[in-house]
């Protein structure tokens, strides 16, 4: 893909970083010389020191051929600015930042796809690593549920039960979902079945209706504080 990411600050240096070793071609719009100076020293891609608020920025940034635009300021009304401008450069996939919930209606009427204040985000998956230590990683979804990983402790109450079984007996109820299990270490996840063994020092993908609630942790042996 040809991508265009704007800003090389906290949120697109990493950014910058994962679609390069992507394979992706790049190409960075900063303004501030420093970070852009950073940015092209650090990373194999072409980095344009100017304001991407400038159409003639995007034109010269390969916005005719670019697949898609990532905006990562901290500024929303820069972040609005250039999705328009994209838009009306036609690039197809246009991705921005939100740090104002407020102006959510905005990029919807313009578009865009979004990612709400990641600073909210990172606080909040901070607090969970604190408040829910057995949790390896999550997602949310909607307002309650979670996708969220969790390894199996060797008294948890599933631990030697087949899914059928913990399903059966009501530690598993129509709410929950085992969606992956990783085993030993193993890169290739199993696919779990009705007959799928769940073993103490399993690392289960798991869903949950109401989240990663103290009482459903309780069924890995993660016994947290209710």
């Amino acid at each position: 893909m040809y991508i265009i990411i704007v800003g090389a600050g906290n949120i697109g240096t990493p950014l910058i970083e994962i679609a390069t070793k992507g394979g992706n071609e790049v190409v960075v719009i900063e303004r501030d010389s420093e970070k852009a100076d950073e940015a092209a020293g650090a990373f194999d891609c072409l980095v344009i020191n100017d304001d991407a608020t400038e159409k003639s920025t995007l034109s010269d940034a390969g916005a005719d051929r670019a697949d898609a635009l990532i905006t990562t300021t901290d500024q929303d009304a820069t972040n609005i600015m250039v999705c328009l401008l994209a838009k009306e450069l036609e690039i197809p996939d246009i991705v921005s930042v939100v740090h104002n919930a407020e102006h959510m209606d905005i990029y919807r009427r313009i578009g865009v796809n979004t990612m709400e204040n990641p600073q909210r985000l990172i606080a909040e998956y901070l607090y969970r690593a604190v408040k829910r230590p057995s949790i390896v990683d999550y997602m949310r979804i909607g307002e309650q549920a979670e996708v969220f990983e969790i390894s199996v402790d060797e008294d948890a109450p599933i631990a030697g039960l087949t899914i059928e079984e913990a399903a059966s007996s009501g530690h598993l109820d129509d709410d929950m979902l085992i969606v992956a299990i990783e085993r030993d270490g193993r890169g290739n996840p199993i696919t779990p079945r009705g007959d799928t063994v769940i073993e103490a020092g399993d690392l289960l993908t798991v869903y949950s209706a109401e989240g990663a609630t103290p009482e459903v942790t309780d069924l890995f042996g993660h016994y947290e504080d209710h």
